[in-house]
């Protein structure tokens, strides 16, 4: 996913999200900091949302279900991803995947998931914590793989000591 496609999709949710909050257009163009106008011409899909605006939207709105079904479990991840393109850290820590992930492989301790909705891939350890997001599968394999080799020297260099 892209900086357009994350535009694309909240701005075609746009009206679901407004609307599942129980928000007018008048309160959801304050809360968004647009026109109504404005508003109402996303809404009919005669113009879309600036990234400034997308990206309010999904901060503000991140545990709606219907941004969850157009961008995953996490919609601020997504956005985080499309603006850094990868996320190296221990994050969050997350319900471990029943839903919105699959599983590609497991090595150890970490697995590596791809998202079911927004197709992005993470890496969790056995605890649930994120330790890395990407789009790019190729790098999330490459990670993995480091990770498991860190892991591997690190139990080595306990088991010497």
């Amino acid at each position: 996913m892209n900086q357009q496609e994350l535009i694309e999709v909240v701005s075609q949710k746009m009206r679901l999200i407004r609307l599942e909050n129980e928000f007018s257009q008048e309160e959801m163009s304050k809360i968004l900091g647009l026109s109504k106008k404005t508003l109402i011409q996303i809404e009919k899909g005669r113009a879309e949302a600036s990234w400034n605006v997308a990206v309010t939207c999904v901060a503000l709105f991140e545990q709606s279900e219907i941004l969850q079904n157009g961008l995953g479990d996490d919609p601020l991840e997504v956005v985080r991803l499309v603006t850094f393109n990868n996320i190296e850290q221990a994050s969050t820590k997350t319900m471990g995947g029943k839903v919105w992930w699959k599983e590609l492989e497991k090595r150890g301790a970490y697995k590596l998931q791809q998202n079911v909705v927004s197709q992005h891939f993470r890496i969790i350890d056995e605890a649930n914590y994120r330790c890395f997001s990407s789009f790019d599968e190729e790098e999330a394999k490459l990670h993995l793989n480091t990770l498991e080799r860190k892991a591997k020297d690190l139990g080595l260099k306990k088991s010497s000591n």
